[in-house]
């Protein structure tokens, strides 16, 4: 008892506590030792997506143009003074609406005076006609010279040329006279007008006002030759679509019926023209707008799609990280198709189903670990 209490006194404690302390140190670290294996890297943090199939359209994307189905430039075909205009600048007029009034009064004396001369040959041709008829008469009777005879044949045929002639000048002065009142030849929305009332205009040139037909509306753009052979593949089957949208907003968008292939390349461009027409009631699309175009050429179906994102480019070519059952990512070779909004479709290298690493790739390698984060 008393050596116990010899070896534990309490001026021996002070001696005994660092080397308890220090054999507490080696068993500790001896167990975390125990649990991380020596080298082994954390796990990278990653987001994920599957790979999904579904349905998605080929196509071609082009920069396209609208363009009027109609337009027509209004010119005067008489010279005079506008007397009037009945329209109001970008309005919209239908077939046969009245737009200008130019000054009749010259053409209205220019029609009377055509059918006062009119009349004179008239009666004119039916004296000489009469006269005809006499000297015929009188000829068979030998009471009149042969002469004379010729002399009437002749005044008849002028009297009745020169009737023909003062017709055609009367049709003359009524079309210069309906002239003067301007109509739209076809339904569309106005320009602004070029010319006021007041103004003397000038026959076949001085230009009043464009009309276009809006609705519908053409697009107009081109696809370089070398898609020509697929494009015309897909005419001929009849699957051509188009699709526009804005530049600026890619949902706002209309589809289209194919309208237009042009008959050949155009020199020193390589592309060949097309055209399309697309249903504008609400005047969606404006003429001379420049929109973005896709031609729809058929259906892939059961497309594999990934995000974009996951997607990578390496020295051998695309490339995406697939995380395995062991939380490990594989690096996977992949030939990339058309992009599908923000998706892009797998042609080899994904199966459906199969996860691939969307963010977080610049850390990762073949075989490394990842935890799985939302995004």
């Amino acid at each position: 008892m008393n050596a116990m209490t010899a070896r534990f006194s309490p001026g021996a404690l002070p001696l005994l506590l660092p080397v308890l302390l220090f054999g507490g140190l080696i068993f500790l670290s001896g167990c975390q030792k125990k649990d991380v294996a020596p080298g082994a890297p954390p796990a990278r943090a990653v987001t994920v997506a599957k790979a999904e199939t579904r349905d998605v359209p080929v196509y071609l994307d082009e920069i396209g143009k609208c363009s009027p189905v109609e337009a027509v430039t209004i010119q005067p075909q008489v010279t005079a003074a506008i007397l009037e205009v009945h329209f109001k600048d970008g309005a919209e007029v239908k077939k046969g609406d009245l737009l200008f009034t130019l000054d009749p009064r010259p053409f209205e004396a220019a029609l009377h005076k055509a059918q006062a001369a009119l009349e004179q040959s008239r009666a004119k041709a039916v004296y000489d006609q009469a006269q005809l008829k006499r000297n015929r008469e009188l000829s068979r009777n030998n009471a009149v010279a042969l002469q004379a005879l010729d002399v009437a044949e002749s005044n008849a045929l002028m009297s009745k040329a020169a009737v023909t002639a003062d017709e055609a000048a009367v049709e003359t002065a009524q079309i210069n006279l309906d002239y003067c009142t301007i109509r739209s030849p076809i339904s569309g929305r106005t320009s602004k007008r070029m010319v006021d009332g007041g103004n003397v205009v000038e026959a076949n040139k001085t230009q009043l006002l464009l009309i276009q037909r809006q609705v519908p509306i053409y697009v107009d753009f081109s696809v370089p030759e070398n898609e020509l052979p697929k494009v015309r593949h897909y005419k001929a089957a009849g699957t051509l679509k188009v699709e526009a949208s804005f530049p600026d907003d890619s949902d706002i968008k209309r589809e289209g019926e194919f309208d237009f292939l042009d008959s050949g390349v155009q020199p020193n461009a390589g592309v060949v023209r097309m055209r399309a027409a697309i249903e504008n009631e609400d005047r969606l699309f404006w003429p001379g707008q420049f929109v973005n175009v896709r031609l729809l050429l058929d259906t892939l179906k059961n497309a594999v799609l990934v995000p974009g994102e996951a997607v990578q480019v390496g020295k051998r070519g695309p490339f995406v990280f697939v995380v395995k059952d062991d939380s490990t990512v594989d690096l996977r070779p992949v030939k990339p198709g058309q992009k599908q909004g923000r998706q892009v479709v797998i042609v080899e290298g994904v199966q459906p189903g199969e996860t691939v690493v969307v963010t977080g790739q610049i850390t990762l390698s073949p075989g490394a670990t990842v935890a799985i984060v939302q995004p």
